[in-house]
């Protein structure tokens, strides 16, 4: 009733049983449609909340039930969803077969998957050949079955359904691949840091007022600065005095571990790096915005638009306040790019290029021309994404032989792999 919750009282017969022995003695009438023994909903509702608990399970179902004017509790929902009556699959042509985890590094199972009408069709136990075997030998109706690259999968599919055609799904190989990659990027990581040193070697930003970090948005000294530069001159004052840390301890009231970090310090600066050298959001948009303010726009609205375009993610608010202290002198230089770290640079290499933001395009220039190895591992992978993405698997033999040409032991592996367990092999995005 226009998502308002309605009560219906309703006045009905109830007819005794003339047999003695009968344990129910009475019976009350039903109405079709409306009434269910024992039921504390309408058919109608119960449908309702057994949809909502199908699409969203407990919490989420019952806060969104709630939200409808269907006030149902979790477990009521849950309830609803275990009862519920399941669909035949019928004829599966396009089989989908993935392990999941019951509980993570002790019980597994197997699911089923009709990628065709995406939707789970059978749960089988644990995460061997044996369980497929049997449920493929009900269904000679398939025709491809789209796995990831286990063995296990690999021979049940080969000994149950000979005639169906074996796809490595795209996921399980782009995820092997950045596996293969990010060892690759781990292992020559050492070219990174001299070549970002060369490239920013000329950019020599002069000291602002205070470092970078010391302050807030707002241009004035943080708090927290203050009080590690306060701590730590206390601490080594007592320590001069001949106390011990405990009792340091006791007389600051701080922590013990902590007075014990301040007095293993002799430099208060190294306790301020973790504190200083935090990201933001807006960091990798700083040599941007002092770059457009050098030449003259000044315009904290203007300068938000272009790197919101750029896809910055903040507020409006944060440009305005490094603009602000642009425009007070508190910041006098642009700091030079942080040194990109391995998973950053995995994912410039990962990335379709078109995707890339401007400083990711940059970042990725400087290790492909740092590192002939990683150059080549660019175009690797940029040739494999191509394969996957038009489902040219007749190409893969051609650039596996690609990879073993390099001195990429990594990639070379995965290639190798993808030979040595794909007896049939598609490259296909289903």
């Amino acid at each position: 009733m226009g998502g308002v919750p309605v009560v219906i009282v309703l006045l009905i017969r109830r007819f005794k049983c003339l047999t003695a022995d009968c344990p129910a003695v009475t019976f009350a009438e039903q109405i079709p449609g409306l009434t269910r023994p024992h039921a504390r909903y309408t058919p109608v509702l119960r449908d309702l909340l057994a949809r909502v608990a199908q699409a969203l399970a407990g919490r989420p179902g019952a806060r969104l039930a709630r939200r409808l004017g269907m006030t149902a509790a979790k477990d009521t929902l849950l309830r609803l969803l275990r009862t519920a009556a399941l669909d035949e699959s019928g004829p599966v042509r396009v089989l989908g077969v993935d392990e999941f985890a019951l509980l993570k590094g002790h019980t597994y199972a197997t699911l089923l998957v009709d990628l065709e009408a995406r939707r789970p069709i059978d749960v089988l136990p644990g995460r061997e050949a044996e369980p497929v075997v049997r449920w493929l030998a009900g269904h000679p109706e398939v025709e491809i079955v789209c796995r990831d690259r286990a063995s296990a999968y690999a021979e049940a599919a080969k000994q149950a359904a000979p005639q169906a055609v074996q796809v490595a799904d795209a996921w399980h190989l782009w995820n092997n691949l950045a596996k293969a990659v990010e060892k690759t990027v781990t292992s020559h990581y050492g070219c990174i840091p001299s070549a970002h040193a060369a490239v920013h070697q000329s950019v020599k930003p002069q000291p602002p007022s205070e470092p970078d970090g010391m302050l807030d948005v707002r241009g004035r000294p943080r708090r927290i600065v203050a009080t590690i530069r306060e701590r730590h001159g206390a601490v080594h004052g007592l320590l001069a005095q001949g106390r011990s840390l405990r009792g340091i301890s006791r007389d600051l009231d701080l922590d013990y571990y902590a007075v014990r970090r301040y007095a293993r310090t002799a430099n208060v600066e190294e306790l301020l790096v973790k504190v200083t050298q935090r990201r933001t959001l807006l960091d990798d948009y700083k040599p941007y915005i002092y770059q457009r303010f050098v030449q003259g726009c000044r315009n904290a609205s203007q300068l938000f638009r272009e790197v919101r375009d750029q896809g910055f993610p903040g507020d409006r608010s944060v440009v305005n306040s490094y603009v602000r202290l642009l425009k007070q002198g508190t910041i006098t230089a642009s700091p030079p790019p942080a040194l990109p770290k391995p998973r950053r640079a995995l994912r410039w290499i990962t990335t379709r290029p078109e995707h890339l933001r401007p400083e990711g395009v940059l970042g990725l220039k400087e290790i492909r021309a740092a590192c002939p190895e990683l150059d080549a591992t660019v175009e690797h992978v940029r040739a494999f994404g191509s394969l996957m993405r038009e489902h040219r698997g007749e190409d893969l033999n051609e650039r596996i032989e690609q990879v073993r040409r390099h001195d990429l032991p990594a990639l070379r592996q995965f290639a190798d792999g993808l030979k040595l367990s794909l007896t049939f092999i598609q490259l296909c995005c289903l």
